[in-house]
């Protein structure tokens, strides 16, 4: 089994930093993409970023040049900097994995969530 568990979710004042983390424990033989997404209130879940095994990252129009994605293969770990907060960034964030795990199975796993509230 696989899981993602996100970490370093909370408050945060308009133009502050938090820092994500999520790591991937179990059974895990090959890890893909990874990236973050959020939902706010009464929104669909959307795209934050995203960041290829090779290194390639894109993000949303709405955090480019605020946001930073970044991985550690060694730790099983994606890492989600978010700098000049503003209050619509207000959401729960999800990470999410392509993982080949147990089984020899390649599939999409998804992280429970933290919440990030920004304002003052």
């Amino acid at each position: 089994q696989v899981q993602l568990v996100e970490s370093g979710g909370g408050l945060a004042q308009p133009g502050g930093s938090l820092r994500l983390s999520c790591v991937a424990s179990g059974s895990i033989f090959g890890l893909y993409g990874m990236g973050w997404h959020r939902q706010a209130p009464g929104k669909q879940r959307e795209l934050v970023a995203t960041i290829s095994n090779t290194g390639i990252a894109n993000y949303a129009d709405s955090v480019k040049g605020r946001f930073t994605i970044s991985r550690d293969n060694a730790k099983n770990m994606v890492v989600l900097q978010m700098n000049s907060l503003k209050p619509e960034d207000t959401a729960v964030y999800y990470c999410n994995a392509d993982i080949l795990g147990f089984g020899m199975r390649r599939l999409d796993y998804w992280g429970q969530g933290t919440q990030v509230t920004v304002s003052s």
